[in-house]
């Protein structure tokens, strides 16, 4: 076998090891229709001597050729969120039929990574971008100029529809609605609720629908016993929140059967609380959690939450990208679409092991209250 110089495996190596010249296996490993002129012979010989070596094609020489990158860039703005998992497999599963390769980038909660991460997407001519806007997201002028520059882009989890980019998010007002009503059809009226950040997409319109849910239902809410999560750096955070808020719901000495939290990761951490205080989860307070992330259903007891169908919405993202990049080329026949396109997923609820009728005794989960905590507390509006 013929040695060749360091670097990847070139069609020049190729020729070399089975003797032909580089048109000829260019011609043969392409399947060029130039090939159905070659002998089987010697195609079996150049296709042999290719697998020996381990040569694949030069995406990167073919891409200058073409000016297509057949990459997409996906920029999640906290990666570490269980919340994005799902969604970039997602996104995987609808591109690699296609034959693109996404591009991951992890923002990290900051506002200058993500927008230097926007930047080098753009200086590598991805042909699209989807961006993963969890937790509190923050828009950024770069968006405008991927618009500019005639890129598409999609974003999954807030709607960004009226900047003219399409959107991919859960109905959260439904699925808001969707847990207070399991919770009231279980004969729960005492609910302790922990709104999401001001700043973030989701809170208004989830809380929104736990609010009509109630009214409709008879339900009033403690003052007391309405928590709000601050501006948050990231979902592990949401765990140290949900551990203090259920500290403080049994210093309040107010009774409640039942706590909905505004996502997993905090409803975890008020399992947590309350099992420390000695308060049996479900037998004396139902936990309620949203997203149904992988920690969801592994817990101890497996927590009673709404899904949000998060893979495929990645799946959907990828698939309008794909779309959209289609369309430019005159002799794709996809229909150009001069709006953008907002899809509004209805969750479903999971129920689990953490949700359960009320206690008769309706104080008894105070039993274990704590003394008041030197943190103040944080009520929702």
């Amino acid at each position: 076998m013929v040695q060749r110089k360091s670097g990847h495996v070139t069609l020049v190596d190729v020729a070399r090891a089975c003797g032909f010249s580089v048109s000829t296996v260019s011609i043969v490993l392409s399947e060029a229709p130039l090939s159905q002129n070659i002998a089987p012979s010697t195609r079996e010989r150049v296709q042999v001597a290719a697998r020996q070596l381990g040569y694949h094609p030069d995406a990167y020489a073919r891409s200058l050729r073409s000016r297509r990158s057949q990459t997409i860039g996906v920029l999640a703005y906290d990666l570490s969120d269980p919340f994005c998992v799902p969604i970039v497999r997602g996104i995987q599963a609808a591109l690699q039929p296609a034959c693109f390769l996404p591009l991951l980038i992890d923002a990290q909660t900051k506002r200058s990574l993500f927008d230097a991460c926007m930047t080098m997407i753009l200086e590598r001519r991805a042909e699209g971008v989807i961006v993963i806007a969890s937790w509190v997201f923050e828009e950024t002028n770069l968006l405008a100029d991927v618009r500019k520059n005639g890129v598409p882009m999609v974003i999954v989890s807030r709607d960004m529809t009226d900047r003219g980019i399409s959107s991919v998010l859960v109905d959260n007002e439904a699925g808001g609605a969707l847990a207070l009503r399991h919770l009231s059809q279980l004969g729960h009226r005492r609910i302790a609720v922990i709104r999401g950040p001001e700043k973030m997409f989701d809170s208004e319109p989830r809380w929104a629908g736990i609010q009509s849910a109630a009214r409709k239902a008879g339900i009033r809410f403690d003052p007391k016993l309405v928590f709000q999560l601050p501006g948050l750096a990231g979902p592990d955070s949401g765990f140290e929140e949900g551990l203090l808020f259920s500290r403080q719901m049994l210093a309040c000495g107010r009774p409640f059967t039942a706590v909905l939290a505004f996502d997993d990761l905090t409803a975890l951490g008020v399992v947590r609380g309350l099992t420390e205080a000695g308060v049996r989860i479900p037998d004396d307070c139902s936990v309620l959690g949203f997203d149904d992330v992988f920690p969801a259903a592994v817990a101890t007891p497996g927590l009673t939450t709404v899904r949000q169908p998060l893979r495929d919405m990645g799946m959907q993202a990828a698939e309008w990208l794909l779309h959209a990049i289609e369309s430019r080329d005159p002799g794709a026949g996809k229909p150009l679409r001069k709006s953008p396109l907002l899809s509004k997923v209805r969750p479903e609820l999971v129920v689990r092991q953490s949700s359960a009728p009320p206690p008769r005794n309706l104080g008894k989960n105070q039993k274990g209250a704590l003394p008041a905590l030197d943190t103040p507390l944080r009520q929702g509006r």
